[in-house]
């Protein structure tokens, strides 16, 4: 495939919108963590401190790893489970129509992570770069 193709930037941009959610999220715990400390504690889950630092660490290093393409499959299914445990945990009053809404949202990332996870992350990656044999030296 030729590298500057139009459909070459197509998984490139999908990882940035995968990826921005996930970005934005965190920062917003690190504005406000008390926020979600109280949010985590409202629904009953234990160590809501524990949990708003894992959640930081897995959005944002997640996140920032899909948009450079490193270890993109590995990453992409990581997200993929964060994605449908924090909509279950978060989202499962599914009797009300924004929760609903919330843990499909949840669910469409989770799919649109698993694309990665099934073909990799394309080219402008990391880890194409990587794959690719070392450019030979002209003599």
């Amino acid at each position: 495939m030729n590298a500057f193709s139009a459909n070459a930037f197509v998984p490139a941009i999908g990882r940035v919108l995968l990826a921005a959610i996930f970005i934005f999220s965190a920062i917003g715990k690190i504005a406000a963590p008390e926020a979600t400390i109280g949010y985590i504690q409202s629904v009953g889950l234990p160590f809501a401190t524990l949990g708003l630092a894992i959640a930081i660490a897995v959005e944002l290093g997640g996140g920032l790893l899909l948009v450079l393409g490193v270890k993109a499959r590995a990453v992409a299914a990581l997200l993929a489970v964060f994605s449908v445990v924090t909509g279950l945990a978060f989202h499962s009053a599914i009797g009300d129509q924004n929760q609903l809404i919330h843990l499909l949202k949840n669910f469409a990332m989770a799919g649109g992570l698993l694309q990665v996870v099934a073909f990799g992350a394309g080219a402008f990656s990391v880890d194409q770069r990587l794959a690719r044999p070392a450019a030979r030296q002209f003599a």
